[in-house]
């Protein structure tokens, strides 16, 4: 015990001292932490004593997931989003059906042993981009704050959205009788998945903002316990959401959303140790992907399995991204830019962890096929995200 926390804590210490040296280079926060998982780990020199807990890698990346959306959509500029509001809306609603639609089609010609129904998991599970993976990105100033702004509202919801999917295809892969009724019963679960999530996100954000409110005018708060209070704000509405049956991811964002207009005065300060605790979870996550997941899937890696996840970050992503955007006045290279700045990860592993639970027929190929997607995301968008940046930038303030 002691050891595996002092070389946590020892590596914690040496990142946090060079993190942005690292930043400013083609090497991002998570390639780092899964490589360290990956070499300590139990497939490595075996010193972190890590075990591979499905459970423990679930709600840390939930945990994590749900702090990042929060404090994201807290620091959304709204009035910079509103410009281009267009643009996350065909996202939404035009981009990610059919790119859980392609991710089917390319599925059945590459996973003939699988079923119908595990290929639109497949495909659902990675649909979703992911905001902890996008930070280089969302948080570069060289990028248009409209672009930044877009990516971190389509991270925040798409999520979301895919889980009452998600759960539709489990349900229907559980029931083989051929009525119509788990399609009721989906969609029915479809509405009451985001509009509980949507509910307690903005009645738990309200209440707190009065709340604070009211402390901050008798001089009740305080500095240090004041930004803890936005860390407990964002997984009161995650677990108020996920216990009463709704989408806590939804719930994340869209209470992150209302709290920072309601203390745009002070989310700055406010919104500081969630941060910070963010980036913590995240290197946990991270660490405990690559000792216990990653190593592990090698086995099952086949070149079906790893064409499907390139074929994910690219055409699966890109084309109806760029389909979507078309008649919107921005440049081809905007909306490449659009669509290739769609990670994978935390999101994807989440979902891939509860098709792992429920025991299907090919949960191995299912969950070789996330790992896979994944760990390339992590590497190809972590290498490509300052340089492509920060030219992107310079092209678009010439272009404007």
């Amino acid at each position: 015990m002691h050891e595996l926390l002092a070389l946590l804590a020892l590596f914690a210490l040496i990142y946090s001292s060079v993190a942005g040296g690292i930043e400013r280079t083609r090497i991002s926060g998570p390639m780092v932490f899964v490589v360290f998982g990956l070499i300590f780990g139990p497939i490595g020199l075996g010193r972190l004593g890590l075990r591979f807990d499905a459970e423990l890698l679930a709600v840390l990346a939930e945990l994590t997931l749900a702090l990042v959306l929060f404090t994201d959509a807290a620091g959304t500029d709204l009035v910079a989003l509103n410009r281009v509001r267009k643009l996350p809306i065909r996202l939404l609603g035009l981009g990610l059906p059919l790119t859980i639609l392609l991710g089917f089609g390319v599925g059945t010609l590459l996973f003939g042993s699988l079923s119908l129904l595990e290929i639109s998991l497949i495909a659902t599970i990675l649909a979703p981009t992911d905001a902890a993976l996008g930070q280089a990105v969302i948080t570069n100033k060289a990028v248009p704050n409209s672009y930044r702004q877009v990516l971190s509202a389509e991270s925040g919801l798409n999520d979301g959205i895919c889980v009452p999917i998600l759960f539709l295809f489990l349900i229907l892969i559980n029931d083989h009788s051929g009525e119509a009724v788990p399609w009721q019963v989906g969609l029915g679960l479809f509405a009451k998945v985001v509009g509980i999530g949507l509910l307690v996100g903005v009645g738990c954000a309200f209440s707190a903002a009065i709340l604070l409110r009211f402390s901050s005018q008798r001089g009740w708060l305080s500095k240090g316990w004041s930004q803890i209070s936005v860390v407990a704000l964002a997984f009161t509405c995650f677990a108020a959401a996920e216990s009463l049956g709704g989408s806590g991811f939804i719930a994340s964002f869209s209470g992150g959303l209302l709290f920072g207009v309601l203390v745009k005065d002070h989310h700055e300060t406010l919104l500081e140790a969630g941060e910070d605790l963010g980036r913590a979870f995240a290197l946990l996550t991270w660490i405990l992907f690559g000792a216990g997941v990653v190593g592990q899937s090698f086995s099952y890696l086949t070149w079906p399995i790893v064409l499907y996840a390139l074929l994910s970050l690219t055409v699966i992503r890109m084309l109806p991204a760029f389909l979507v955007t078309a008649g919107l006045g921005m440049s081809k290279e905007s909306r490449l830019f659009v669509g290739w700045f769609g990670p994978r990860g935390l999101a994807s592993i989440v979902f891939g962890v509860i098709v792992l639970e429920e025991h299907l027929e090919h949960s191995d190929t299912i969950s070789a096929v996330v790992v896979c997607t994944v760990m390339l995301s992590i590497v190809l968008h972590g290498v490509t995200a300052n340089p492509w940046a920060k030219t992107f930038g310079v092209r678009e303030a010439r272009r404007s």
